[in-house]
């Protein structure tokens, strides 16, 4: 399956990154990315369900390749078949408190935590969730 996200490795684990377009996707990849996190893919995630979990690659035709909002197509070193961790959800205003929730896909539920991309501290906030902050990774 094919979703419209972007996609970074942070530890071995898959972040998605989803919203609107223009809502920050590779912006906040890029500063994940100037952070040690590894692109998997931008603007277009496929995934693969396997013996109950999701794995992310990027789709062949833009493979190791971003857009630079200002800059253009830049390519990247990058990674795939990468076990997914959780989804950040760009779209959604962030609740002071959140409740856990979960998005299924491919049949696999996934962990969803929302974070306002435009934040400073939006990558710190992503490894933060992905070190067992506010979303239970297995």
């Amino acid at each position: 399956m094919r979703i419209h996200a972007t996609a970074v490795s942070i530890g071995g684990r898959a972040v998605l990154l989803t919203g609107a377009s223009g809502a920050g996707k590779s912006d906040l990849a890029l500063r994940l990315i100037d952070r040690g996190a590894v692109l998997i893919a931008d603007d277009q995630v496929e995934l693969r369900a396997r013996e109950g979990r999701l794995f992310a690659a990027p789709p062949e035709a833009i493979a190791g390749k971003i857009e630079v909002r200002g800059v253009g197509i830049v390519p990247m070193a990058f990674a795939e078949d990468v076990p997914v961790a959780c989804i950040i959800d760009l779209d959604t205003r962030p609740e002071r408190l959140p409740e856990p929730r979960t998005q299924t896909l491919g049949g696999v539920a996934v962990p969803v935590a929302a974070v306002d991309p435009r934040e400073i501290s939006a990558p710190l906030k992503v490894e933060l969730l992905l070190s067992g902050g506010a979303i239970p990774l297995d």
